[in-house]
């Protein structure tokens, strides 16, 4: 070998040793940045009372729908603790009202409820970011090395497959910290509870535990019994909206399940599915008499504006002249629960309530609509919401 080839060799030795320094050295710092503070999240704020409580009828000793709308904040999500904690103190507040009945009480809670999970012990400017877009962008930067496999494994027909990844990659410790806090306050309080819902992969409960698998996402409500643990059987979200089907998959109505309940046989329908009378024609066929609809409103002021269709399936042709002339908050009324559980189901008693709260950018609307033989729309307001339907 030439003078010449062996300083070049020597050279290229060089570079190669500098380059795997480098490597190295930003793969440790990835590692270390990925990872700070994920174990210690922010202090979480005191929760502030409860804003509006509203009771219809009185009690006959025959139980209660209680319908709470939490007003939540990012930080709320970052542990189970944290969770656990922001829900305690509401359902002190109900018990100190005499509105938490042991075993007679079923509580429901709004949709995405225990979607953002997602954010739990994750880096901290998760919670201080202004906008969603931000906070992802973060939980994907930090999560590379894991989510690279979750992307590359979404299902077919998946088109967002990043957003599919991050609560698939998720899922399993998602479902964990949902089923934790749900199934710590059943049993303490000793009321059912109509868990809000959650995105999750192929989920299923074993032994009273939400699990999730592997494959389609799907938003699903569990039902947590008096005793702490899950119905066997989730309510899976039938028709996801625009926003949701580019990475969540749908349900089929007939596997749409009822609960038995110390107050009666509960339907659960997931936000948009109660616009839609296959969902309703089920809950008849299986003899639902009381209805729980967890929803979703995005954007604040939505309610007042322009109501814009049905979102994710086409608007039936019996709809389409209020399309533009009624409000988004009257078409609720006219066409989801308040307009065709009686009709269309025989269901008299229901309670549909919706997530509020700071989360973001998101924003949020909607009030707590309650079905009692005729209908009743509680109060707006900005912050959390308590109302008790006497049975």
């Amino acid at each position: 070998m030439t003078e010449e080839q062996l300083a070049f060799s020597r050279k290229a030795r060089l570079w190669i040793t500098v380059l795997l320094l480098v490597t190295i050295g930003l793969m440790t710092w990835y590692h270390r940045w990925a990872k700070f503070d994920r174990f210690f999240p922010p202090d979480q704020p005191p929760t502030e009372p409860i804003a509006v409580f509203e009771e219809i009828g009185r009690d006959k000793g025959k139980g209660n729908l209680l319908g709470l709308q939490p007003w939540m904040n990012p930080i709320d999500y970052g542990s189970p603790f944290h969770l656990r904690h922001k829900l305690s103190d509401y359902l002190n507040e109900a018990q100190e009202k005499g509105w938490l009945i042991p075993q007679n009480t079923v509580l429901v809670l709004p949709e995405y409820f225990g979607t953002w999970l997602v954010a739990e012990r994750q880096r901290r400017e998760i919670y201080e970011a202004s906008s969603i877009q931000d906070a992802m962008t973060t939980i994907v930067l930090s999560n590379l090395s894991i989510l690279t496999n979750s992307y590359w494994n979404a299902p077919d027909g998946t088109s967002d497959k990043l957003r599919y990844a991050v609560f698939a990659n998720a899922g399993e410790q998602m479902a964990r910290s949902y089923t934790q806090v749900f199934s710590g306050l059943a049993q303490l309080y000793q009321i059912t509870i109509v868990a809000g819902s959650i995105l999750l992969p192929n989920p299923r409960v074993e032994n009273g535990q939400v699990v999730a698998g592997e494959g389609p996402l799907y938003n699903v409500t569990a039902v947590f019994r008096p005793d702490g643990k899950a119905d066997p059987q989730l309510v899976r979200k039938l028709y996801p909206i625009n926003d949701e089907l580019p990475f969540v998959s749908s349900a089929n109505p007939n596997d749409l399940p009822v609960f038995d309940t110390p107050v009666g046989t509960l339907g659960v329908l997931v936000c948009a599915d109660a616009w839609h009378r296959p969902a309703y024609a089920a809950l008849r066929k299986k003899g639902a008499t009381l209805l729980a609809v967890p929803s979703y409103s995005a954007g604040d002021g939505c309610w007042a504006k322009p109501w814009g269709g049905y979102s994710g399936t086409p608007t039936p042709a019996t709809a389409k002249a209020d399309v533009g002339k009624l409000t988004e908050g009257q078409a609720w009324l006219k066409y989801a629960m308040g307009g065709r559980a009686k009709p269309e189901a025989g269901i008299t008693k229901g309670m549909n309530v919706f997530l509020r709260g700071n989360l973001w950018d998101l924003g949020s609307d909607g009030t707590t609509v309650v079905l009692n033989d005729s209908l009743h729309v509680t109060k707006p307001v900005k912050g959390a919401s308590l109302t008790c339907l006497w049975l």
